[in-house]
């Protein structure tokens, strides 16, 4: 189908020999007779931000959920280094962080009760307890914050505190759903700064976002509609020949509708 991505770019020199560590391969999620997913297919090389640029409803969040294993691919296959979603769901959750749109923080428990709440559940003691505690919450610009209810932080630093939590258990794999929605610039910027700290880590940061600056900043981009991939590229690829990524999105979206309207014509 013509707009469409109908093959995978090639891996750099430096990745060859050295499998992806997401890989979704025919990947279709659907709901009753609402296909959410379609045929989706891509790989991801360990490190680097790539991004989940769209329209609503593309299925960005379907997709990310069923990376982060929260739900099962209706037909398709998905592998996070190297371990199956669904028949090797723990070893898959070890691997990972996930922060959906919704994160779950206690509004009542103090910023240092939810990173205690999340160290707790990941068995972190001792010494280790306090250097990550200081770690995370030290780029975040959260210390200074510790005694004061979540339920009382600014949409950014809950945005902060969620991020933190996340990372305390210290994933390869960094999913996030549209973390900066809402929040203001200056939040936003920081945000992405420590995401840019952490692709200095060598860490896997796979995140959607409603905002085409962000996704400027990323290594590469995958461009979901209608259930659908479109493209996959690096932002300068997908924006080549127009004035700017809006520009670029908009036609390509609108290039992929025309393909459907033909596809579906009924003589």
């Amino acid at each position: 189908m013509p707009g469409f991505a109908d093959k995978q770019h090639s891996a750099p020199a430096s990745d060859i020999g050295e499998p992806p560590i997401i890989q979704v391969s025919k990947v279709t999620k659907q709901f009753g007779s609402l296909v959410a997913v379609s045929e989706t297919s891509f790989d991801i090389r360990r490190g680097g931000i790539v991004g989940l640029v769209g329209s609503d409803g593309a299925g960005k969040t379907t997709l990310l959920r069923m990376i982060a294993t929260m739900t099962a691919p209706s037909s398709g296959e998905i592998l996070i280094d190297g371990f199956d979603v669904v028949r090797q769901r723990n070893a898959v959750k070890k691997r990972i962080g996930y922060m959906p749109q919704r994160f779950g923080l206690y509004q009542d428990l103090t910023v240092a009760e939810n990173l205690n709440f999340f160290m707790d559940i990941f068995g972190i003691h001792g010494r280790e307890r306090v250097k990550r505690r200081e770690r995370y919450l030290g780029f975040s610009n959260l210390l200074p914050f510790l005694n004061r209810r979540a339920g009382d932080l600014s949409g950014g630093m809950k945005q902060k505190l969620g991020l933190a939590c996340v990372l305390i258990h210290q994933p390869g794999i960094l999913i996030l759903d549209e973390p900066t929605n809402g929040v203001d610039p200056l939040s936003r910027q920081e945000f992405w700064e420590i995401l840019s700290e952490m692709r200095g880590q060598n860490m896997t940061i796979l995140v959607a976002t409603a905002y085409l600056d962000e996704g400027e900043k990323c290594d590469r981009l995958l461009l979901l509609h209608a259930s659908r991939l479109l493209e996959e590229a690096t932002p300068a690829e997908l924006k080549s020949g127009f004035g700017d990524m809006e520009e670029a999105i908009i036609h390509r979206i609108l290039q992929a509708d025309a393909s459907l309207r033909e596809d579906n014509f009924v003589v």
